[in-house]
């Protein structure tokens, strides 16, 4: 399913990416009065990242069938 949409695919991996990196800090101990200089640049690592992972994943299987048909 996620293999149509890649959309979704990108936003799942980001949402479960990004909930992880929240656990992470806010369970670390910081206390700072604002907590976004810690936030902004997680969630920016963590699209990148995201991105990173979403194009090591393979492509739509049912593309990679009609490529090899077309050459046979």
């Amino acid at each position: 399913m996620l293999s149509k949409s890649p959309a979704l695919r990108r936003i799942g991996i980001y949402t479960i990416l990004s909930y992880i990196a929240l656990v992470l800090v806010n369970n670390s101990g910081y206390k700072l009065e604002n907590m976004w200089l810690i936030y902004a640049p997680m969630f920016v690592t963590v699209y990148v990242f995201s991105r990173w992972v979403d194009s090591k994943l393979p492509a739509d299987s049912t593309k990679n069938q009609k490529t090899q048909n077309k050459e046979n």
